[in-house]
């Protein structure tokens, strides 16, 4: 059975990686990982406000609405409280490859353009096979347009990809009014792959204490329909491939992914809620389905139920909108 995928210019055995959590924090899981069939490891993110924390552009950022909220910044924590600081991520980046056979991604969280670009080059010269860039920008300034917030996303990417050899991912949210052209101009700004799509993590109200409550909720299955939805659109209509990230967690997750027309399914959530041995689970689950269903190979189904290979392209449009609508209201 053959479960090689082309990811990035990487041959990878299988098409799962581990996307960033905590669990990369440690050399051992990174280690166990790769053991139970990660095919390759996206560190856990080195955040933009670690890198220049005092920069102008970034306190800019982070005083909007300090003088009406006077608790607006302690949602940001101290420098000291995050696990691993700029220097300490470098090293984690050459022992992570020094310790594996498979790519060690390194991962970049922000928004501004800042010191990205000379960070990931020292990534980069620290031994990480390739970059991604996770931008996690929520614009709630009413005079910013959508097209002030896309050049911001592409300048980063155009920025990094001039600075750097190693290819460069880029993880981004799918909330664009033109998504499907935005990917396009991502792929023409260089970014070698799309990883779809970024949870944007929404706070819960205390509705005793009167405060806003952060809450983080891990992923299940049912996120994954709209990944599922844009990468069989896009499928060959960009160069860039495309990675699966949110709502993967079960070999059939994985078999969706690939068919579709990604190559590669990233998980994240399953691991926190099942254990890193979890992959040797949903990898035997992978060729059990495969040898059953006579598939010979992961790249012989890629692509496979996209929407120009689809029988009925226009599911994927608004003809599966009316079609649903229309027998649930016939099965009342």
């Amino acid at each position: 059975m053959n479960l090689t995928t082309n990811y990035m210019g990487f041959e990878l055995k299988n098409p799962l990686v581990v996307s960033p959590s905590p669990q990369s924090d440690s050399l051992d899981n990174i280690k166990r990982m790769e053991d139970a069939g990660a095919a390759a490891v996206v560190l856990h993110s080195l955040f933009e406000e670690q890198i220049s924390f005092l920069s102008n552009e970034l306190n800019a950022n982070l005083q909007q609405g300090e003088e009406s909220f006077a608790e607006a910044l302690t949602y940001f924590p101290d420098t000291g409280d995050y696990k691993m600081g700029p220097d300490r991520y470098l090293e984690h980046v050459r022992q992570a490859k020094a310790a594996t056979n498979i790519p060690i991604i390194g991962s970049l969280n922000g928004v501004s353009s800042g010191g990205w670009h000379e960070f990931a080059k020292q990534i980069e010269e620290a031994g990480a096979d390739a970059v991604e860039l996770n931008v996690y920008f929520i614009p709630t300034d009413p005079d910013m347009d959508g097209q002030t917030v896309e050049n911001l996303y592409l300048d980063l990417v155009r920025d990094v990809k001039a600075t750097v050899s190693i290819p460069v991912a880029v993880k981004v949210g799918p909330y664009f009014s033109a998504f499907a052209n935005m990917a396009k101009r991502l792929d023409d700004a260089g970014a070698d792959a799309l990883v779809m799509f970024n949870r944007f993590y929404q706070p819960d109200l205390n509705i005793e204490k009167l405060e806003v409550k952060p809450d983080l909720m891990l992923s299940s299955s049912v996120e994954l329909r709209p990944r599922l939805r844009w990468v069989a659109i896009l499928c060959e209509a960009i160069k860039a491939d495309m990675a699966v990230t949110g709502g993967v967690h079960t070999a059939a997750d994985v078999l969706k992914c690939m068919m579709a027309g990604a190559k590669v399914a990233m998980m994240t959530s399953a691991l926190l809620k099942n254990g890193i041995d979890h992959l040797s689970v949903v990898r035997d689950d992978l060729v059990k389905w495969m040898e059953e269903k006579e598939y010979e190979s992961i790249k012989q189904m890629q692509g496979s139920l996209s929407q120009r290979k689809c029988e009925e392209p226009a599911a994927f449009e608004r003809a599966n909108y009316l079609k649903i609508l229309t027998n649930y209201t016939a099965s009342l």
